[in-house]
């Protein structure tokens, strides 16, 4: 597409920091698109380039891309960090039901799950697998830049959508993501591009979305039979895509929580089996209650600040002693 077929919003709406922490929500393992940007963070999602900002009372945003006069990006903004649901409210009952959520709330308030694109969710996680943030960020970036549509170039820089499930067919992925470093997710990543064309593609993975009245059981299950999806990918999709807020990705920092404050007879197992995830999320589920997930995301959030501190710590040692 060409710059001259740009246009650019200006908009905010109101949302208190109560509500949203910006940092943690976009940069805590939901998405993998967002960057620090001024004094805000910058990212795509809606085919769009985002600018987000914020105050005490108001989220503000710059969008930029081929804008359609007929979309509210108010309410695109609004629906994408589920700004429908009181966050207050929830963890207030979490706090109640759970002293280590009360704890784990001290240093993360205003995390909400985000409500993503199904085909991105899907493949973000798919590149998930044994893998951190920074590496995963990277390689998302990479499928956008070989495979996805060029959105806009700002400030010298090319902005790209998510790549359709139908570029990801294409005879050369595999190789090329190879060639990229992707490893072994590089199959998984052509091999489910073509399974879900043989499915029905974006359609059948929209028909297992909660609205339309299919278990989680039954969505998770559907997912599972895909290559690169096992049970905490899966559960990844259901929460942050399918509209199942009750789904609890186990990863090995929520089954490091669970062993150490909730399950102790966990404690001789070294690793999250599909019984152990299924221990993990049931005994979760009926502590939290129907939006469990989104309180997961919360103790994730803040193990993964505690992670961030004691490594920290550890090199200001390092350097002291040196």
């Amino acid at each position: 597409m060409h710059n001259d077929e740009v246009k650019i919003k200006h908009g905010k709406i109101s949302c208190p920091s109560t509500e949203l922490n910006l940092g943690i929500t976009l940069k805590g393992g939901q998405s993998f698109r967002w960057f620090s940007y001024n004094n805000g963070f910058r990212g795509v999602f809606n085919g769009c380039v985002w600018t987000l900002t914020q105050n005490d009372t108001h989220l503000s945003y710059i969008v930029q891309g081929l804008l359609a006069d007929s979309k509210n990006y108010d309410n695109i903004l609004s629906e994408y960090f589920r700004l429908d649901v009181s966050l207050e409210d929830l963890c207030k009952k979490w706090s109640a039901a759970d002293h280590y959520f009360e704890k784990s709330l001290n240093n993360t308030k205003g995390v909400r799950i985000l409500n993503q694109d199904i085909v991105e969710n899907l493949f973000s996680f798919i590149c998930s697998s044994n893998n951190n943030i920074q590496r995963i960020s990277r390689m998302v970036k990479k499928l956008c830049t070989l495979f996805g549509e060029k959105i806009c170039t700002i400030e010298d820089k090319d902005y790209y959508d998510f790549p359709t499930i139908e570029a990801l067919t294409g005879k050369n992925v595999e190789s090329t993501l190879k060639e990229e470093k992707f490893g072994y997710r590089a199959g998984y990543i052509a091999k489910a591009a073509k399974n879900l064309i043989e499915l029905g593609g974006r359609e059948w993975l929209l028909n297992l979305h909660k609205k339309n009245n299919i278990s989680y059981a039954k969505a998770r299950e559907q997912l599972i039979t895909l290559p690169g999806i096992g049970p905490k990918v899966a559960d990844c999709i259901c929460l942050m895509s399918l509209g199942y807020l009750e789904a609890i990705p186990v990863d090995t920092h929520i089954f490091q929580i669970a062993r150490k404050n909730y399950l102790p007879h966990l404690g001789q197992h070294k690793a999250v089996t599909p019984k152990i995830h299924q221990e993990v999320s049931n005994h979760l589920r009926e502590l939290w209650g129907p939006l469990a997930g989104w309180a997961q995301a919360v103790v994730f959030c803040a193990k993964l600040n505690d992670t961030a501190g004691t490594a920290t710590s550890r090199q200001k040692r390092k350097k002291q002693y040196k």
